[in-house]
């Protein structure tokens, strides 16, 4: 107990003074047998009797113009030495360089992470040349920083600095509680107002950036050149190399590293006037040519100013890269999905298509788009949003492409090339953030910011864009090359960075006083992570003997392009959301399912259970002989769509279906829902398309039969499904995709009588996904339809692949398509 209070007081509990004062109330230490009284003992106990898995923090003084800031800082090596010695990593360390395939003849190479990309390659093939470092295991260091508000008033920032390295597995790196980043640093975040001139102000804080910067890798100057001895976690050890790889930051934080100006490209040197042509050619920077300007410093000072504005970079003093070995900064920069494209190039194409379309009419059809689980409907429109995030700009994406058809002010070669700009511009952000690439994915890639580039004119004529120069644009160029040399986005994207501010910046900021915060936090993470590993030692401790002995050989699954667009299983509760519904209220239309045609539906599957070689005529002639022994169903409201090999038991997908729900004053407390999908209507053993054999189906009810009346209506040897569903069908698929959207239009499709609508009772089971269908909108959205309504009100819709990356990989970028 002694030891689980401790643990909860450190890492869940309340503040140190809550926690004094519950320990103060009689009776509490003495009942649950604590060793200590309050939190200052148990700080004490933490301090010296918890062993220390990562260093401590080193407070430094650095004074500008007469002025001194606190800096704090760790030993690098020994963070390194922390995160490659950790035994919980020891099964998933990656040590070597390493090529993976996507078919067994090796044409189809695969990148995912950052040992699979071809700066690991090339850098080892450097050591391996020369006799002295042969046999070296490379560590890449990635680096990451990013300045973070953590008072909501006071304007209070803090400037960290994270730590991480390549040889962990990306999904080790990328989850806070595998504990696979450290906090490196605390950089000074002074903003120097005591220096009126503005440039002299910013040269000040890049040189202050840099100088601290410089002590923290310095350790890495000789250690990546001759090499230190470093114990894994399996206990092997080997002559490790820490070489520095990448650093992950925004555009400002890439401008500062590379000691570029703002407004050019930090990774080529394309001239700022020329950031919109595509394609790229461009060089990277000439690294040489950058590192003798800077060193001119030290043995020509004169001529440093002007060596630097030749190599077209800021006259930094002594930037922090100048002495690290294997290092090319201006290639360790890496794209930034989240604010090159969510927040930069999405942001601006939101813009600029609200401008097109107008703010009221494009708020009006966002408003009006069915719902789906992937989806949010932002019910006051977008054309208003402020402070957009960018999880919300991911939002947007999802249908952004769906809101911008049948536009009245524009021709119809202006609104094609305005489609087919947009989805370009889509397909380069879904392909971009997939976890695993081979060259047909990267050529596509390129395929989508090119065919962006040949319609972007559309922007122009329409008096939006003048140019295209900005380097968030440009950047897009430059993803494929990346994925190659570092492997896929997802191990360098600046949302982990985002994350980690919560548990390194901001939640250790809560822990303090607010007076002279710094050294408090740092002290809160110590301790933080002393609990943290105290905790997996409890935790191994715990274990059987047998249990506590690592694999043998730990099975190190290898991803696939097939994980992206992995297929799903539907799966519903154990108990029905309503046990009994009446078939009454079922066929409702106003208050109920909708299901008009339930009874006649079910009978037909019955009988097509019964005898599944009759013809449809025979089906009809003897289903109206069936009687149904009951007037309710068990009724399920929700189908949930999972992967268990892949991910276990996480939703990745769900289907909704539930009328309206009135309050006890008649007005409607929720809107009636219900889904479409994906369906499954014949087996196709060589599929042309992705889509063959499928069907859109928009689902009404999903039951099951009665237990007790199951015997009447099947033979004993012949059960039924145990999960069934109402579907109304939409048309097949069309031979072709339409132009521009590339997607798929359909229509609600009609029985023969041409009155009610086709529909089908389906076994659960042959639904593959749930599906998202933009509404045809005509010239103006009609005031009559809701979010609720339009799959009844639009004449046709067009099947929307953009609603999640595993969507638009099934559909768009599967072998088959």
């Amino acid at each position: 107990m002694d030891w689980e209070v401790a643990q909860w007081a450190k890492l869940r509990g309340s503040g140190s003074t809550a926690f004094s004062d519950l320990l103060g109330t009689d009776g509490v230490v003495e009942a649950l047998g604590l060793s200590y009284k309050n939190s200052k003992e148990l700080n004490k106990i933490v301090d010296d009797k918890l062993p220390a898995a990562r260093p401590a923090f080193v407070r430094e003084e650095v004074v500008i113009a007469n002025e001194s800031f606190d800096f704090f800082k760790r030993d690098i090596i020994e963070c390194i030495r922390a995160l490659y010695g950790d035994p919980k990593h020891a099964r998933y360390l990656v040590v070597a360089p390493e090529r993976h395939y996507a078919d067994p003849d090796k044409t189809r190479r695969l990148y995912h992470d950052l040992h699979t990309g071809r700066w690991w390659w090339d850098t080892q093939r450097v050591f391996e040349e020369n006799k002295e470092t042969e046999g070296a295991t490379i560590i890449p260091v990635i680096l990451s920083s990013d300045k973070t508000q953590i008072t909501l008033f006071r304007n209070k920032t803090a400037y960290p600095v994270y730590l991480t390295i390549g040889n962990l597995p990306k999904d080790i790196r990328r989850k806070p509680s595998n504990q696979g980043q450290i906090l490196l640093a605390y950089l000074p975040t002074t903003r120097l107002t005591h220096i009126t001139n503005k440039a002299a102000r910013r040269r000040v804080i890049a040189n202050l950036f840099h100088a601290c910067m410089t002590q923290l890798v310095e350790p890495l100057v000789n250690a990546g050149i001759s090499g230190i001895l470093m114990r894994s976690g399996d206990g092997i050890t080997r002559r490790c190399h820490p070489i520095f790889s990448n650093y992950v930051g925004d555009y400002p934080e890439q401008v500062l590293v590379t000691c570029t100006y703002t407004g050019d490209s930090p990774i080529c040197d394309v001239p700022s006037d020329e950031l919109g042509h595509y394609p790229l050619r461009c060089q990277f920077r000439d690294f040489d040519a950058a590192l003798d300007a800077v060193e001119k410093l030290s043995y020509a000072p004169g001529e440093w100013a002007d060596a630097c504005d030749a190599a077209d970079i800021k006259p930094v003093q002594h930037p922090f890269w100048e002495k690290l070995p294997y290092v090319d900064i201006f290639r360790s920069i890496t794209p930034d999905l989240l604010h090159q494209m969510y927040q930069g190039v999405m942001k601006h194409l939101v813009a600029w298509l609200t401008e097109v379309v107008g703010g009221d009419e494009i708020d009006a059809r966002v408003r009006r788009l069915p719902p789906n689980h992937s989806m949010r409907i932002f019910h006051k429109g977008i054309s208003t949003l402020s402070r957009v995030s960018g999880t919300e700009h991911r939002q947007i994406c999802a249908f952004i492409l769906g809101v911008i058809q049948d536009i009245n002010s524009l021709t119809r070669a202006q609104s094609l090339c305005l489609v087919t700009a947009t989805r370009a511009l889509l397909d380069a952000l879904y392909l971009a953030q997939f976890p695993v690439h081979d060259d047909d994915t990267l050529d596509a890639l390129d395929e989508a910011v090119a065919q962006f580039h040949t319609n972007k004119h559309v922007f122009v004529e329409l008096g939006i864009r003048e140019h295209f120069n900005f380097p968030k644009m440009h950047s897009l160029g430059h993803y494929a090359r990346y994925i190659r040399l570092f492997g896929s986005t997802d191990n360098y994207n600046t949302e982990s960075t985002e994350r980690l501010h919560i548990d390194f910046a901001k939640d250790a900021y809560r822990a303090t006083n607010h007076k002279d915060e710094f050294p408090q936090m740092t002290k809160w993470l110590e301790r933080r992570e002393k609990i943290l590993f105290h905790a997996n030692y409890v935790a191994w401790r715990s274990l059987s003997s047998r249990e506590r002995e690592p694999a043998e050989t730990p099975v190190v699954r290898v991803p696939s392009l097939l994980d992206i667009g992995c297929s799903y299983e539907a799966k519903t509760t154990l108990f029905p959301t309503v046990k009994y519904v009446p078939i009454s209220t079922l066929e409702d239309v106003s208050s109920g399912y909708g299901a008009t045609l339930f009874r006649d539906a079910l009978t037909r599957f019955v009988i097509q259970y019964r005898m599944p070689t009759a013809t449809p005529r025979q089906i009809d002639d003897e289903a109206g002989y069936v009687m149904l022994p009951f007037r309710s169903v068990p009724v399920f409201h929700r189908i949930k769509f999972v992967n268990e090999k892949l991910h276990g038991s996480e939703t990745l997908d769900a289907l909704h279906v539930y009328p309206r729900r009135m309050d006890k004053h008649g007005k409607v407390s929720r809107a009636s829902r219900f889904d479409t999908a994906l369906i499954r209507v014949r087996k196709v053993d060589k599929p042309v398309s992705p889509l063959d054999g499928l069907r859109i189906g928009r689902v009404r009810v999903v039951f099951k039969i009665p237990d007790n009346h199951v015997q009447s209506l099947f033979p004993k040897s012949v059960p039924p499904p145990d999960r069934l569903a109402y579907v109304e069908w939409f048309s097949t698929f069309t031979a072709r995709p339409e132009p521009g959207t590339n997607m798929y239009r359909v229509r609600r499709q009609q029985a023969q009588d041409r009155v009610h609508p086709l529909v089908s009772v389906i076994p659960v089971s042959l639904m593959e996904r749930s599906v998202h269908l933009f509404p045809k909108w005509g010239p103006a959205v009609p005031a009559q339809w809701t979010s609720e309504n339009v799959l009844n009100m639009a004449p046709s819709f067009l099947f929307n692949y953009h609603k999640d990356r595993n969507t638009y990989f099934t559909l768009v970028q599967s072998p088959t398509s």
